[in-house]
């Protein structure tokens, strides 16, 4: 890993650890050892503990008296946990923003589905897309306005960028042939400011892709 910068080291620690995380190069239910992490990121390994304190906040790992930290596994279980959440906080999300988006945000969406598009015709890097894929929901939370609803949201969005993540790597061109059309109805329907049907397409899309990574983890486990 890069070592941390001297910004606040207990974030950028979480920062470089996140990282390391949602790319897969360490493994969901994987041992996160204070002291090889201090030493490869050249920090103290109470910045380290800071920055894991923080990543336990997000969901990402999770820590046991004398059993130390690891990554959330990658089960059928948590999919369905972290997905369940997210579709009704996306339905409430993508309603709200409907009646309050602003042309430059409508703007700023369709700008994203434009990269996505470019991306997947491309050579489709699928940790490109699939940052994308959440910044185009960060923008849907900015557009709702809704403060609670956004820490909600925060509280769960590295969850969903690895499991997202671990989609892409499990089933990369089934991902990049949805990605775009789902996000770009969506974005259509949001400018056209068309509630009706628009929190079940919301829902519905959140629970399509929980479906494809279960699907895809069962696929890989037969």
């Amino acid at each position: 890993m890069k070592p941390a910068r001297r910004r606040g080291l207990a974030e950028e620690a979480a920062d470089r650890i996140r990282d390391e995380i949602l790319s897969g190069r360490f493994a969901p239910g994987s041992a996160l050892r204070e002291v090889e992490l201090a030493a490869s990121l050249q920090v103290s390994r109470g910045s380290v503990r800071e920055g894991l304190a923080i990543l336990e906040r997000e969901g990402l790992v999770h820590s046991e008296w004398h059993r130390g930290t690891r990554i959330i596994e990658l089960s059928e279980t948590d999919i369905t946990e972290v997905y369940e959440v997210r579709a009704a906080l996306d339905r409430l999300a993508t309603l709200t923003a409907a009646e309050r988006g602003r042309p430059g945000q409508f703007d700023e969406l369709d700008r994203l589905v434009a990269a996505m598009d470019q991306e997947a015709s491309g050579a489709a890097d699928g940790a490109r897309l699939v940052a994308l894929d959440i910044e185009f929901h960060d923008c849907v939370y900015a557009m709702a306005g809704n403060g609670r609803l956004t820490s909600a949201w925060e509280a769960v969005r590295s969850q969903v960028h690895l499991f997202q993540a671990h989609r892409v790597r499990l089933s990369h061109e089934h991902y990049r042939t949805r990605v775009v059309d789902e996000h770009r109805e969506l974005a259509t329907l949001l400018r056209a400011g068309r509630v009706e049907g628009l929190g079940d397409l919301a829902e519905e899309h959140v629970r399509s892709a929980s479906r494809g990574l279960i699907e895809s983890l069962r696929e890989l486990h037969r």
